[in-house]
């Protein structure tokens, strides 16, 4: 049964197409992100890089480095389009939007991430088999078929996304709609819909709206009564989105995944008509079926295995943030806060406020007023600044954080030295105040 169901020849007809999108959405995030500026912003002007902890090596090129760089995946994304050296392509673009990615996290974005998983499962689909200049130049390695596995590999990567959004959206702050009003605040001044947004009975629509979305659209999208509505529903939901929050490709990219819940004859008959239609129920199982299905399944298992992290690290996600990364926790709250960084001289005592206007621009600066991973790198560059002009420094943080809104709490432990606290990927980081949470158990 699960032969035929993987080892199927099927019509690659939403492979390629998605290969086209996908290589035209990904050319106008990277060009895009040139002409808005956020290369610049990001990139370009800070001259301090919070990179992912562990990969501090990776830092932006220098000058106009960065503009060439954004160029250059930009034209990748044009070659995947035209499926001009397809792998070469591919593998580049995943490698270089990986680099980028792992080397500033101040813009984190979940579709950011999403974007290295889809283009790292793309080195390994025949995505240029037709369609392509690939093709055109090696007719031989023409193909109209592709294995059923891989249209459900893109499904089921999508069923995760989407299922784990729906159950983090499944707390208090979301259900009460306290952080849809926060969320929506920052619209009021947009035209037309801006006082709209500001209505309560909005916010429970968005609320109730975007659980039930993330919830049922995969198996709605693949139940063939209701794969219509599904599939409005998907392009109305990511419109609002992406007029509403100026998420750049995603909600785009999210409706160009809804060619592999349609038959793929109804893809064939709607984007190429001049394909002969296809007609097999050809099972080719592949000589290395158990190494393929290994793959699958240790991949899926991490992917499984990343969102739940955080619950095997104690307290609360939502005030410590460790595991909240890659664990499509998407759009779920809003964090502020105060900081200050208090760098004593441990030879005599004598102690400074580092000057945060003097490091980090101001998108950095809301960031490490209220997150622990960037006060930590924060404190390690000024220990490290210390100890090249022969200083040996402790570094103690005033910082107070608030959630969706609601009153600032002492956020990091005043009496820890930082410099000296080592950095846990997967634990539990003491110098983290005890939520609420945690003080009410």
């Amino acid at each position: 049964m699960w032969d035929k169901f993987l080892f199927k020849r099927i019509d690659n007809s939403p492979l390629l197409i998605f290969r086209i999108f996908f290589g035209i959405l990904i050319s106008l995030e990277c060009y895009g992100a040139i002409i808005t500026g956020w290369v610049k912003r990001t990139l370009i002007d800070p001259q301090f890089t919070f990179t992912f902890i562990g990969f501090e090596w990776l830092q932006p090129l220098p000058g106009i480095g960065m503009y060439v760089y954004f160029f250059a995946m930009g034209t990748l994304g044009i070659f995947i389009a035209l499926g001009y050296k397809y792998r070469f392509s591919i593998i580049s673009f995943t490698l270089l939007w990986t680099a980028v990615y792992l080397m500033q996290k101040t813009s984190y974005n979940n579709h950011y991430y999403l974007l290295i998983l889809i283009s790292a499962i793309m080195i390994f689909l025949p995505a240029n088999a037709d369609y392509a200049l690939d093709a055109k130049k090696d007719p031989a390695k023409r193909t109209q078929t592709m294995a059923a596995y891989v249209k459900w590999i893109i499904i089921f990567q999508l069923f995760i996304v989407y299922t784990f959004a729906a159950i983090a959206k499944m707390y208090g702050d979301w259900l009460d709609f306290i952080f849809i009003k926060v969320l929506m605040a920052p619209k009021a001044d947009y035209a037309i819909i801006g006082d709209l947004l500001q209505q309560h009975w909005v916010h429970i629509i968005i609320g109730s709206a975007g659980i039930l979305f993330d919830l049922l659209i995969v198996p709605a999208l693949l139940w063939k009564p209701t794969r219509k509505v599904a599939f409005v529903a998907a392009i109305f939901f990511h419109l609002f989105n992406s007029i509403v929050f100026q998420i750049g490709i995603f909600p785009y990219l999210s409706i160009a995944f809804m060619v592999f819940f349609f038959d793929p004859e109804t893809i064939r008959s709607i984007f190429f008509k001049k394909r002969i239609p296809l007609q097999t129920d050809e099972i080719q199982i592949p000589q290395n079926r158990l190494l393929l299905l290994s793959a699958m399944g240790i991949y899926f298992l991490i992917q499984l295995a990343l969102p739940i992290r955080h619950h095997f690290i104690k307290d609360d996600v939502l005030w410590t943030e460790e595991g909240h990364r890659m664990s499509w926790r998407m759009m779920l709250r809003s964090r502020t806060g105060t900081i200050s960084f208090k760098v004593v001289n441990k030879a005599d005592g004598s102690f400074k406020f580092a000057s945060l206007d003097d490091y980090l621009s101001r998108s950095q600066q809301r960031k490490i007023a209220a997150y622990p991973d960037f006060i930590w790198q924060f404190t390690q560059h000024l220990k490290k600044e210390a100890a090249e002009n022969g200083k040996e420094v402790s570094v103690y943080i005033t910082s107070r954080v608030s959630i969706n809104g609601k009153s600032l709490r002492t956020f990091i432990d005043p009496k820890v030295d930082l410099a000296a606290e080592p950095w846990r990927h997967f634990s539990h980081h003491s110098w983290i105040m005890p939520s609420q949470k945690q003080l009410s158990n």
